[in-house]
C-alpha cells in the first residue's frame, strides 16, 4: 500500500514537472538565454575551454536577443497606440459626406453615385454596373475628362426596370485614349459616414452601407 501511494505521488510530481517544462519551453526569455550561457561555462571541459571568440559571439547573440525582445514589445505598444489614434480620428468623419477609393455602393433613394479619375482625357469610356451576385445590370458610357468624373446611376437595369433600394452594386470602368491606352486611375463613391467598425486592426468607416478603409478616404465634401 505504501509503495503504491509513493508511486502515485511520484507520477503526479513527474506529470506536473513535465507540464511545467513544456509550458516554460514554449517561451524563451532573456533570463533563460543567460542561464543557458552561464550553465555552459560552468560545465565546460577545462582542458578544452570555450574560445574567446566563441564566448564573444555568444554574448553578442545574447545582447541581440534581448534587444530584439525589447523592440518587439515597443512595436506592439506603438501599433496599439496607432490603432487607437486612427479610431479616434475616424470618429470625426461620422455625419460627413466623404469621397473614398472603392467601387461598391448601396442603391439608395433609387440611385447611386460613383466617380472615376483619369490620368488624361479619354476618347472612349465604358461603364458596367454589377449586382452583388456578379450579374451585369447596366452598361453605358461616361465622360472622358482628364481628372475627376462623376457618374450617377438611376438604379434602372438595361431593361428600364427600377431596382429596389438596399442592394449593393459595383462599378467597372474602362477608359482609353485615342491610342487605345488605359487612362483610368481609380474609381470612387461618395456618401455619408454612418458608423465605424473597429473589429479589425485597421478601423473602417461605413459609407452608404459599405465598409471603407479610413486610408481610402480622399476627400470630405460636407
Amino acid at each position: 500500500m505504501t509503495v503504491s501511494a509513493t508511486s502515485s505521488a511520484t507520477t503526479a510530481t513527474t506529470t506536473t514537472s513535465s507540464s511545467s517544462s513544456t509550458s516554460s519551453s514554449s517561451t524563451l526569455t532573456s533570463s533563460d538565454f543567460l542561464s543557458l550561457l552561464v550553465s555552459e561555462l560552468q560545465n565546460q571541459d577545462p582542458l578544452n575551454a570555450t574560445s574567446t571568440t566563441d564566448f564573444i559571439n555568444q554574448l553578442t547573440s545574447y545582447a541581440n536577443f534581448s534587444q530584439q525582445q525589447s523592440i518587439n514589445s515597443n512595436l506592439t505598444s506603438l501599433s496599439s497606440s496607432f490603432s487607437s489614434l486612427v479610431t479616434l480620428n475616424s470618429v470625426n468623419y461620422i455625419g460627413h459626406t466623404v469621397e473614398a477609393k472603392t467601387d461598391t455602393s448601396t442603391l439608395s433613394n433609387g440611385s447611386a453615385t460613383f466617380g472615376y479619375s483619369l490620368s488624361s482625357a479619354a476618347s472612349d469610356v465604358a461603364i458596367t454596373i454589377k449586382d452583388s451576385s456578379g450579374n451585369t445590370v447596366y452598361t453605358g458610357t461616361g465622360t472622358g475628362n482628364s481628372g475627376s468624373n462623376t457618374f450617377t446611376w438611376d438604379g434602372k437595369n438595361s431593361s428600364g426596370t427600377q431596382l429596389t433600394d438596399g442592394g449593393q452594386y459595383t462599378i467597372s470602368v474602362t477608359a482609353t485614349d485615342s491610342a487605345g491606352n488605359s487612362v483610368l486611375n481609380y474609381t470612387t463613391i461618395s456618401g455619408t459616414v454612418t458608423g465605424i467598425d473597429t473589429s479589425t486592426s485597421t478601423p473602417s468607416l461605413t459609407v452608404n452601407g459599405v465598409s471603407v478603409s479610413a486610408a481610402d478616404i480622399i476627400g470630405v465634401t460636407s
